[in-house]
């Protein structure tokens, strides 16, 4: 598992650029992940990798290529300080976990994270960082992989009832 660390304003033409914008393939996308800002991320992300973000990760456009690039790439959770509010809902809506650590900057490069949503924390290396909750029928639409998954997998009762 390797951690990615970016800075503050990461826009999402840095995390998947407009020419790229035609393809919908989550792995195509992943291979064009942070073109012309971190070229290692496409060739080196793995399976379980996690990203580390200061404030407002994801600004930009609201376009839902950016988190399909990163679960795409294999990339488990997101941790940042702050996420742009468009950019937070569609990695909700792609299966990609985002999450809000308000000491999210002082992760280093390459440091074990480990996340323990329920208890509300996380560690990094050997510190303890709190992490805001993430709502209960959230990580459900998540942990099914998105929106359209969760959406599959409802039964005609649940539909009725929601």
């Amino acid at each position: 598992m390797t951690t990615w660390k970016f800075g503050n304003d990461i826009d999402t033409d840095a995390i998947i650029p407009g020419r790229y914008l035609t393809i919908y393939d989550p792995k195509e996308l992943a291979s064009h992940a942070f073109e012309g800002t971190r070229n290692a991320f496409a060739k080196e992300a793995a399976e379980g990798d996690i990203i580390t973000a200061g404030r407002n990760f994801g600004c930009g456009s609201s376009r839902e290529h950016a988190p399909i690039a990163i679960r795409g790439a294999g990339v488990q959770a997101v941790v940042a300080i702050s996420f742009a509010r468009i950019f937070y809902r569609n990695c909700i809506a792609t299966g990609v976990l985002p999450v809000i650590c308000p000491e999210a900057d002082t992760i280093t490069e390459d440091e074990e994270i480990i996340l323990h949503l329920d208890e509300g924390h996380l560690t990094a290396g050997e510190r303890t960082l709190k992490v805001e909750p993430i709502p209960a029928f959230m990580r459900k639409i998540i942990d099914a992989g998105g929106l359209v998954e969760y959406a599959k997998n409802l039964t005609e009762i649940e539909i009725c009832t929601k």
